[in-house]
């Protein structure tokens, strides 16, 4: 039986949406992408261990419990890249309580974020809104620092960047840019959940 989750719609429609309803969209819409791939495991796909997969799917993806019974051990740090670090630091300075979800996140986050989609495809969400779903959930402060809306892989990156004292925009502000379609455009497109099972046929 498939389990119904919540949606972005639903729970935005509801500020005062029950927390664990928001969870189990989260992580049960990230464990259904990852779950899917058959070339990676869920431990190298979202940089955690077998053991914080399994309290995660205890807590919020009961239906995913045998899948993560049945992962061999590891954390997926050999695939670690250069920049993840830094970007899991960043990420944990904005969490918003510092609970095993945002530590989880900040994984997740920061391992998904090298994939070449836009992020809310990457974590298996449906829409851009069950992302900011997400963010505003667990990590306002981003939500707040992200004022403009630029897109979240772009605003990692020159948060990164300006850490460093990089400039990554070759123009003063985004106001006289060319790439402003590049960095604040519409995200549009299918949720690769979906792209997955048309591929299987499903």
């Amino acid at each position: 039986m498939v389990l119904s989750q919540p949606t972005a719609h639903s729970l935005d429609q509801n500020p005062a949406a029950d927390d664990d309803a928001a969870d189990r969209m989260i992580f049960g819409r990230i464990l259904a992408l990852v779950a899917a791939d058959p070339a990676r495991t869920m431990t190298g796909a979202l940089a955690l261990t077998k053991a914080d997969l399994t309290e995660l799917a205890a807590r919020h993806a009961p239906h995913f419990a045998d899948a993560v019974a049945a992962l061999p051990g590891g954390d997926g740090s050999d695939e670690d890249a250069i920049e993840e670090a830094d970007l899991r630091a960043f990420l944990a300075e904005h969490g918003a309580k510092g609970a095993d979800e945002e530590r989880w996140l900040v994984a997740i986050l920061a391992r998904r974020s090298l994939e070449p989609n836009h992020l809310w495809q990457d974590m298996g969400f449906h829409n851009r809104g069950e992302l900011n779903t997400m963010f505003r959930r667990h990590f306002p402060a981003l939500v707040a620092l992200n004022s403009s809306d630029m897109k979240w892989k772009k605003f990692f990156y020159r948060q990164l960047c300006e850490r460093e004292g990089l400039m990554l925009c070759k123009s003063p502000n985004c106001e006289v840019c060319d790439d402003v379609e590049v960095c604040f455009g519409e995200e549009a497109g299918d949720p690769l959940s979906t792209l997955s099972r048309l591929a299987r046929g499903g």
